[in-house]
């Protein structure tokens, strides 16, 4: 008799990992979400040691049917996390095997959704090719509470991922996407690492123009979270204290 195929479940997780302090779990994850996590075996991620703690506060919530330390967890691999999976290059097949012998699988990343601003593409893309069912669970999404949170449109709208880090490919990437989204009315919405959110502040202010709007979401899901959104003029003007050392979204548009 063949044995019916596993799924791939894409799993959500809290958008507070690397921050000091964590939301109740309960607050920002869907019950729902939280069981199908518990009861799985087999998980694909970016890192074992954050994925077990992940599970471990699923499982003050939802019992886990299996032991955490007797998970199969499987790691991407570090090209991936570094150059990114959607190019194709990285065949994810052997990390769906237990899906093939009939048990469900979880993707999780570190933060939000997996396969959007980070790893996981390329394990979605090997289970369409498998013939595997996917099923995207419901959960935090960083950049879609960024954009409801900015004002700006979200009906045209694009994620232009990680800018330069030297000074000038920084600058000149943002007057890019800032013409793209004056012209079009498209917001553009990036992010970038929370060290170097201060520096990418600064470079936004004294590139953008005064007209532009920026918005900027840290912390999300954190009480000590904060979205602003204003002219860059009046960004100027204001100098808002803002938790930058937090994961933060920016947002430009008009």
């Amino acid at each position: 008799m063949s044995t019916a195929k596993g799924k791939l479940y894409l799993v959500p997780a809290p958008l507070d990992f690397g921050c000091d302090s964590q939301a109740p779990l309960q607050e920002v994850m869907p019950m729902g979400t939280v069981q199908v996590a518990a009861r799985l075996g087999s998980w694909i991620c970016e890192n074992a040691k954050s994925t077990r703690a992940y599970l471990k506060r699923i499982n003050e919530l939802q019992p886990l049917s299996t032991a955490v330390q007797l998970l199969q967890i499987q790691e991407l691999p570090r090209e991936v996390h570094k150059k990114g999976d959607h190019a194709g290059q990285f065949d994810a097949r052997p990390l769906l095997a237990a899906a093939l012998e009939g048990r469900d699988i979880g993707l999780v990343s570190e933060a939000g959704m997996p396969a959007i601003a980070d790893p996981g593409s390329s394990v979605v893309r090997a289970a369409h090719d498998l013939g595997l069912q996917v099923v995207a669970l419901t959960g935090p999404m960083s950049l879609m509470l960024a954009l409801a949170s900015s004002g700006l449109n979200g009906q045209s709208f694009a994620f232009a991922g990680y800018l330069p880090q030297d000074p000038a490919g920084r600058s000149q990437r943002i007057r890019e996407l800032e013409s793209l989204a004056l012209k079009t009315g498209q917001t553009q919405l990036f992010i970038e690492t929370p060290y170097r959110n201060a520096a990418l502040l600064q470079a936004l202010l004294q590139t953008l123009q005064g007209n532009t709007r920026l918005a900027l979401s840290c912390g999300l899901s954190l009480d000590s979270g904060v979205s602003r959104s204003a002219q860059v003029s009046h960004w100027k003007r204001d100098k808002p204290t803002l938790p930058l050392d937090l994961p933060c979204v920016f947002c430009i548009g008009r």
